[in-house]
């Protein structure tokens, strides 16, 4: 893309309504703009790395064997009703009648919505396991929004739900969404601990979040310092493996780590004192089992081996896709702007013109460009008519990973520069060079072709 034609509305100034870093940046690099409180519109720039963030969970939940389909964001409440959650949930539930006066409601979860298309369509014990989510778009009538799209009233979320005949089977699902979990946060760049929580209005005894640390975290936090020692890397795992799931369970749900819902001073007073941590969190998925709690209020049963009818054994499993956005710019900024990761870049690297209308540094620059199109890169070139240091301010906030900077007197030498969005650091290289060092970065980072 090139910049001259793409619409990238950035600020100069800091928004005097952000009162975190995450909302003040995505104003000020264009990517949102607020159309009510707690709602936005996505820019361009937004929206593309809305869809690498959804791309990246749609892979990984599908590695798993999880079947992706879409649901409504208007939805009956007589489900809710049958469910008893309708009265229960409370003022955050956007309740609306049609123009037959008939109750609707604009959806804030998913659990009665799936369960009535299970008992509609699945009534052998043959057809499980069966897990079904989807990406969709939520609304939650939260009382004071705030933080940009950490907090919002309209947010896009990630709900899966397993369906199994036993506990045990269900609690096999559980242990295979943390895997999958683990490895989306880390391909985008983050370390997401999971937490002991509360399961809060969906309920369930089994339940964890997984928090990012950040200042900015809205929950407080009591962990082990060496869960943060702990990574999934890239290690293969068989999904259908009991063992292997529960080992990675174990192995980074046995130390320490509750939000503050949870906390038990007594038990964290054993975590030796020079590994006790106490910070801020922010929740970016939570998984839950909740055992036969909806399956048995709609009436979602399997006929059993012996022929009888037995509810099914339900999980449900969310991430915040749009929350993650905030909560990735949250841990990686500096004070020039954004350093996104290379997993969920908008573009993979920046081009910078240092002297537009210079033959031959326009043609360096469009060689470039074909060459990383070419490789099935997206690069972003800077071709205005600006002063070199209002293109490298707009990179930095915008936070390509990557910059190559193209200006004549290193195309004198045979040279242009490549420069570290993260460490700052910049080497002189060919032309070529720096464009297979660029490939092969990304190689070791695919990322969703998005937008």
């Amino acid at each position: 893309m090139r910049l001259s034609r793409y619409f990238l509305p950035v600020l100069k100034e800091n928004p005097s309504e952000a009162q975190i870093v995450s909302h003040r940046l995505m104003l000020r690099a264009g990517m949102i703009k607020q159309s009510s409180a707690g709602i936005y519109s996505w820019l361009p720039l937004g929206f593309k790395v809305l869809k690498k963030i959804e791309g990246i969970v749609h892979e990984e939940q599908m590695r798993a064997g999880h079947i992706p389909l879409l649901m409504p964001t208007m939805q009956p409440a007589e489900l809710w009703k049958e469910s008893g959650r309708y009265d229960d949930y409370g003022e955050e539930m956007l309740r609306i009648n049609d123009r037959h006066d008939r109750d609707m409601l604009f959806g804030p979860t998913n659990e009665e919505m799936i369960t009535d298309i299970f008992r509609a369509h699945v009534s052998s014990y043959k057809d499980l396991p069966l897990t079904l989510y989807h990406i969709q778009w939520k609304f939650r009538d939260e009382i004071r929004p705030r933080f940009g799209v950490m907090r919002g009233r309209e947010f896009l979320m990630k709900d899966g739900y397993n369906f199994d005949l036993t506990k045990e089977d269900a609690l096999h699902a559980y242990n295979r969404h943390l895997v999958t979990y683990l490895r989306t946060y880390e391909r985008m760049g983050l370390q997401a601990i999971p937490m002991r929580a509360d399961g809060g209005p969906i309920g369930g005894d089994y339940t964890h979040e997984f928090l990012v640390l950040a200042e900015t975290g809205e929950s407080e936090v009591f962990y082990d310092s060496a869960v943060t020692d702990l990574t999934f890397g890239d290690r293969e795992i068989d999904y259908d493996s009991v063992e292997e799931c529960q080992g990675v369970l174990e192995e980074f749900t046995t130390k320490y780590a509750r939000t503050d819902e949870t906390h038990e001073a007594a038990l964290f007073d054993e975590v030796p004192e020079e590994r006790r941590r106490v910070a801020r969190g922010i929740e970016v998925g939570q998984i839950f089992y909740f055992g036969t709690k909806y399956s048995e209020a709609l009436g979602a049963t399997v006929q059993a081996s012996e022929g009888k009818p037995q509810p099914v054994h339900m999980g449900s499993h969310g991430i915040g896709v749009s929350r993650l956005l905030g909560a990735i710019i949250e841990a990686n900024h500096d004070d020039n702007g954004i350093i996104w990761p290379e997993g969920v870049t908008p573009f993979h690297c920046g081009i910078v013109n240092l002297k537009q209308g210079d033959e031959a540094a326009n043609a360096a620059c469009d060689d470039l460009y074909a060459q990383l199109t070419a490789a099935g890169l997206d690069p972003l070139y800077d071709d205005r008519k600006e002063r070199a240091g209002g293109k490298f301010a707009t990179m930095d906030l915008i936070g390509l990973p990557w910059r190559i900077t193209v200006g004549p007197r290193g195309l004198k030498n045979g040279v242009v520069e490549l420069t570290s969005r993260r460490s700052g650091e910049s080497e002189e290289l060919a032309p070529e060079a720096a464009v297979a060092k660029i490939i092969e970065i990304y190689k070791d980072h695919p990322t969703p072709q998005g937008f």
